[in-house]
């Protein structure tokens, strides 16, 4: 018997949609649409599972109960009350509703939850009658999201956010998140036979998820998910899309990826985090300013994050910095650069114009995506480049 098909999405960062709809064609999800901040596919609970350990670039994998339009709280009640919430949400279970609002009559976002709560809850009184319902059990997180009076009803598979691999479990000041981070190394031309530098690895973040991405290791392959509680998922499901995520492990990259930062206290914490995601190994993390950057390797990728105002305390402090990048990296004739910044000036400062641009959020901060491609390597350029 052919399982049924359940309508998902994952959610991502705005600028990351088509890194994941290729992530989700990949893996096999079908009638793939993209719209801001949502890629929306539909699979079955297996795909589910998989979603949520493969997904490297996107923040969590909901379930579509419902898409409707609501201009009044009245229509919110109805159309919520009518859904079959009994099929999903067992007895015991506690369904928590969060909510968001954008660009729609029905702003007020705790009214909004408030609504669907009440929705919900007389909804499976009426279908398992009695007046109290016990919320102890398995987590069925409900989302109400509104945008433009149209409603959309989710329930959260995945818990905690998917950026939240396990192996980063101290902080350092400004981190990237995890995802935005595989999101850089997937938009890159980087692959595992290309040397690889970060020059401002920070607490490592970027050069730990291009390990992950060179191993083919699903990076959700250590941690928990919600729905691995609930009833409807066969725990032979997860068993067996664990097992298949450990069979798919690739070799390493051919050479040891190299991360460098000034700061002593945040190299410290990258090598904790690159021995905790278990990929210490294949990184040689060493204390070394922008200035002193060398190397005779050719036809690699610099992918980094480099410092913003916010960090370094006075924008000129930036901008000189923005511009020594130029000076630093001339000798690296055959490297390709990808850089993140939020100054509008960067091309400006660094004396290129990119070669491509991509708009994306660095959290909160409005950011750009530079890359500047240098030449590809010689097809015969195998071993050391």
């Amino acid at each position: 018997m052919t399982p049924p098909l359940l309508n998902l999405q994952a959610v991502t960062a705005f600028g990351l949609e088509a890194v994941v709809s290729r992530e989700v064609q990949k893996l096999g999800g079908s009638q793939v649409e993209v719209e801001d901040g949502r890629v929306r596919f539909q699979g079955d609970f297996n795909l589910v599972c998989r979603a949520n350990l493969w997904l490297r670039s996107a923040d969590r994998v909901q379930i579509v109960i419902d898409r409707f339009e609501a201009r009044d709280f009245g229509a919110l009640f109805d159309r919520t009350n009518e859904l079959p919430w009994e099929e999903w949400i067992p007895a015991g279970a506690a369904f928590p509703v969060t909510g968001r609002s954008v660009k729609s009559q029905l702003h007020s976002v705790p009214d909004c939850q408030r609504i669907v709560k009440k929705a919900i809850v007389e909804r499976l009184k009426r279908s398992r009658g009695g007046d109290w319902l016990d919320e102890s059990g398995p987590v069925f997180a409900v989302e109400v999201a509104v945008l433009r009076d149209q409603v959309t009803l989710t329930i959260d598979t995945s818990g905690d956010g998917l950026h939240k691999r396990g192996y980063r479990k101290l902080t350092a000041k400004a981190p990237l998140r995890e995802t935005l981070a595989a999101a850089l190394v997937q938009l890159s031309v980087w692959n595992s036979d290309r040397p690889f530098l970060d020059p401002f690895c920070g607490s490592g973040t970027i050069a730990i998820e291009a390990a992950l991405y060179s191993l083919n290791r699903a990076p959700g392959l250590n941690r928990r998910f919600a729905c691995e509680d609930w009833p409807q998922m066969e725990r032979t499901l997860w068993l067996e899309a664990r097992a298949e995520a450990e069979a798919m492990e690739q070799p390493g990259p051919k050479e040891v990826l190299i991360a460098t930062d000034r700061d002593a206290e945040v190299l410290s914490l990258a090598r904790y985090h690159a021995r905790e995601a278990g990929v210490d190994d294949l990184i040689h993390f060493q204390q070394r300013s922008f200035s002193d950057l060398k190397t005779t390797r050719r036809f690699g990728c610099l992918i980094t994050n480099p410092p913003y105002g916010e960090r370094m305390g006075e924008m000129a402090e930036v901008e000189q910095l923005y511009r020594s990048m130029a000076h630093v990296l001339e000798p690296l004739e055959t490297w390709s650069f990808f850089v993140i910044a939020d100054h509008p000036g960067f091309e400006r400062l660094f004396g290129r114009e990119a070669t491509r641009r991509r708009k994306l959020y660095n959290g909160r901060i409005a950011c750009t995506y530079y890359q500047f491609l240098g030449p590809r390597p010689p097809h015969d350029a195998g071993g050391r480049l």
